[in-house]
Formats: C-alpha cells, sequence, structure tokens
C-alpha cells in the first residue's frame, strides 16, 4: 500500500484531537504505520520500478538511463533500460535526471534513545551506576516513534547503529536497526550486534575529592577492565566445569551439583572473549589507542576501531592492525599541537594506507547529515566513490550485512534513495525514500510544522 496521498488522513486525526497533543501524535503515527505497512511488515507486493535515473550501484559502478526493480522487500532487477524486464502491473516511477543510490547507513547513533537533549527524561542513553555494564542493552531503551528518526531518514539514512552513550568503558551492546517498520521489533534488525569499549579518558570518574571513585586514570580504566574480563573467563570455566560434573553426575546416577549463580555482567562478556561478536573499541589520543589495543590483543578480542580521530602519528600502526576504523566527528576541532587538517583529512589517510572505513553521525539530531560528513572528507583527499562507499557497502560489510544491504544489487534489501544530485553535496535534496521496498512518506515534524504555519 502506498501511503502517498494520505496525509490528509494523519492530518485529520491531529484535528479532531486538539488540545491532546501528545495523543494525536501516537495515534497520527499509529495511522501512518497503518498506512505504511497494512500490518504485513516491510514487504511490498506490488513491483515498483525506477525508470530513467542514474544508478549508483556501488558494488560495479554506475549506470546511466538505468532501470530497478523492487519485489517483495528486494531489489529483483536492475542494469540498462533495455537489459531489464519490467514485471507486468509494476507501479513504473519516471525518475529520469535523478540519482538513484542505496540507503546510507550511519555506524553510530544515539537515535532511538534521545527526544530531547535538555530533558533528562527522554534520554535513555547511559547507566551510571557503574563504569562496567556489558549487560545492558540498547533495543530494551529504543524508542520507535523518535520524531529524531523521520528526520534522518528523509536524507537518505535507511540503517543506523544505536550505540549507548560512552561515559562508561563498556556501557552496554549496541543494535542495527532499519529506520522504518511497524515497531520497534520490526526495525530492530540485529540485537546485541556488538559492544564499545570506550578508551577516552572522557570515562575517568572526575567528581570532587569527597566523591571521588575508581577509575580515576588511564593506568585505572586499564585495570578495572583487565579485572573484568578475567573475572568472565573464570565464569566461563566454572560454567564449563559445572556441565561436566553435571554430565558425569547423570552418568553415575548421582545427585547433580550445584548450579552456580549466574551473573548477567560477566555472561555478557562470553560472545567476546570467544570472538563470536566485535568490539567497537574507541581511542582518540595514541596513547590511549595503544593501551586499549594492547588490552584488546591480551584477550584475543575482534575489533574494530572507533574515531582514532587525534591519533595521526599512528596511522601507519593502524594500518598495521588490519582491522576497519569508524571515522569522526569529522567536525572535530583539532588540538593545538595538530595540523589545521589533521581531523579532516584524517578519512582520506586512511584509505591511503588500505584501511576500510566507515562513517558515523554519534548524534541522533544530527545524524540526518551524515552523508555530509563523508562529503567534506573528499575536499581532503578521500575519493568520492570511497567516501560514498563508506556510508553504504563498507558500513554494511563492517557489521556483517554486505550480503543484505549497502549497495545496488539484485536480492538485496529495497533500501533505495532517489535524490536530485550526488548524494554527498549538500545542495541535494532527497526526493524518494524506499526502504524494504516501500515508499516512505517524505514527512517529519519539520514538514509537518512548515506546513501548518506557512498557511
Amino acid at each position: 500500500m502506498q501511503v502517498t496521498g494520505h496525509r490528509e488522513q494523519v492530518t485529520g486525526v491531529r484535528s479532531q484531537l486538539t488540545g491532546k497533543p501528545g495523543v494525536a501524535r501516537v495515534l497520527a503515527a499509529s495511522l501512518l504505520s497503518l498506512l505504511l505497512f497494512g500490518g504485513r511488515g516491510m514487504a511490498q507486493q506490488q513491483a515498483i520500478v525506477l525508470k530513467g535515473g542514474k544508478l549508483l550501484t556501488v558494488s560495479h559502478g554506475d549506470i546511466d538511463d538505468g532501470v530497478l526493480v523492487m519485489q517483495g522487500g528486494k531489489i529483483s532487477a536492475l542494469g540498462a533500460a533495455a537489459s531489464v524486464k519490467v514485471p507486468r502491473d509494476a507501479k513504473v516511477i519516471d525518475v529520469t535526471g535523478m540519482t538513484v543510490y542505496p540507503g546510507l547507513i550511519d555506524s553510530e547513533s544515539s537515535l532511538g534513545l534521545t527526544e530531547i537533549s535538555a530533558e533528562a527524561m527522554t534520554n535513555d542513553r547511559i547507566e551510571i551506576s557503574d563504569e562496567i555494564m556489558p549487560h545492558m542493552h540498547v533495543y530494551e531503551a529504543f524508542h520507535a516513534e523518535s520524531e529524531l528518526i523521520p528526520v534522518t531518514r528523509l536524507n537518505g539514512v535507511t540503517n543506523a547503529i544505536v550505540a549507548p552513550d560512552s561515559a562508561d568503558t563498556l556501557p552496554g551492546q549496541d543494535s542495527f536497526i532499519q529506520l522504518a517498520g511497524p515497531s520497534a521489533t520490526e526495525m530492530l534488525l540485529v540485537r546485541d550486534i556488538a559492544m564499545p569499549l570506550n578508551f577516552t579518558g572522557e570515562q575517568r570518574r572526575n567528581e570532587s575529592w569527597e566523591k571521588r571513585k575508581f577509575p580515576q586514570t588511564r593506568m585505572g580504566m586499564a585495570a578495572q577492565l583487565r579485572q573484568a574480563f578475567l573475572d568472565a573467563q573464570d565464569y566461563q570455566q566454572k560454567a564449563a566445569d559445572y556441565e561436566k560434573k553435571k554430565a558425569d553426575a547423570e552418568r553415575d546416577k548421582k545427585s547433580p551439583p550445584a548450579a552456580p549463580k549466574r551473573d548477567l555482567k560477566l555472561e555478557a562478556l562470553l560472545p567476546y572473549l570467544q570472538g563470536k561478536k566485535t568490539i567497537v573499541l574507541a581511542a582518540e589520543s595514541p596513547s590511549d589507542l595503544e593501551t586499549a589495543v594492547r588490552l584488546a590483543q591480551e584477550f584475543n578480542l575482534k575489533f574494530v576501531l572507533n574515531h582514532v580521530s587525534h591519533s595521526r602519528p599512528m596511522l601507519d600502526y593502524v594500518a598495521s592492525l588490519k582491522v576497519p576504523v569508524i571515522v569522526g566527528p569529522i567536525y572535530e576541532t583539532p588540538k593545538e599541537y595538530e595540523r589545521f587538517d589533521a581531523v579532516y583529512s584524517l578519512p582520506a589517510e586512511l584509505y591511503k594506507r588500505g584501511v576500510k572505513i566507515a562513517f558515523a553521525s554519534f548524534d541522533a539530531h544530527n545524524a540526518r547529515n551524515l552523508p555530509y560528513q563523508a562529503g567534506f572528507a573528499t575536499g581532503f583527499g578521500l575519493p568520492p566513490d570511497e567516501a560514498l562507499k563508506a556510508i553504504t557497502l563498507s558500513a554494511a560489510e563492517i557489521w556483517g550485512l554486505g550480503d543484505q544491504l549497502g549497495s545496488l544489487d539484485a536480492g538485496k534489501t529495497a533500501n533505495v534513495v532517489v535524490a536530485n544530485g550526488d548524494p554527498l553535496d549538500v545542495k541535494t535534496d532527497v526526493k524518494r525514500v524506499f526502504i524494504g521496498g516501500e515508499e516512505i512518506p517524505m514527512i517529519s515534524r519539520q514538514t509537518r510544522l512548515r506546513d501548518e504555519y506557512s498557511k
């Protein structure tokens, strides 16, 4: 079901509930979801064909005057106009003169965890009662009806990593979301996809003398993390010993041993110690970077690097690790000892050394600016095709979803954007967004306010 033209129905619900804005907003969102998805998820039934546009496939070059077919929530075919058969009864959309590209992927955001920064009740980003909180799950706080999500997807961002705030060393586990769906359940594509390990100095407890807490130093942070991983290893060994004793008791027909007490903190660390899941290792300065990497290597953690914003002298070392790097925020001011372009040119310098990069907004309110971070990097040496790749295919590959997202290829999820120009250019306007093959209405809180007050 297409929702274009149904704005009046949503507006009608709101007008009938004047004086009850909270109720109106919830019911309008519910009606919009029903109109969008019809209670059947994201897989559309009727084939949709985008015809005549320039296809930026990311994976295999550009196709001028291309045709792209979406059906069943997937890209079913694409290519030059003469080579693609248009299905019977398909909805054909003429996008001549437009640019068509895969939905953008934000590799770290706080979408769905915050609404109004200055209002504590609308922020659910961090649990500060302890520095080590790996058993926290952002999916349990994710708010699918956030007004910031439509704002973000209207600029072509269709997927994002949602992460807790970085004030703790181990603040909880990330989720990978799709920015549209009938409910949070459908939008949360991969729960606990990775876990941040933050080692930037922000995690030091710098309260007043009377309230000082551990850790206050780099060595304190490292010691605390090391102890957490050692405790998890010990917990794993005790669990294995228990299972062996239990099996022996069953074989010998004896009473089973007492089960060890569960510890959710230590249990949450096990998939990471076993290399089954990825640690997102955040460090900025050279000294923090070296310490954090040594710690990760000590426990054989599978990791990607995050930030490395002020580690320009260490880029050869970073390249030698042969791990991806999540870059950003690129607009950060350089330190007093750095060149003016130290942060701006970092993506290009990493690319030159063969490092796979992805961009992240590290935000919710400004996540819509993700493509401009990549565009800004092109002004400092990053090739434009690599910049686009860093917010599409490279990001998908880093998160283990390269076979589903990140490029225009048959069989992949139909997360597709139609715009009137280069996706990295701030002058470009996004005209259409498809998520799972469904066309998403170009409506957000800002557009509703614009329409309401422009009368």
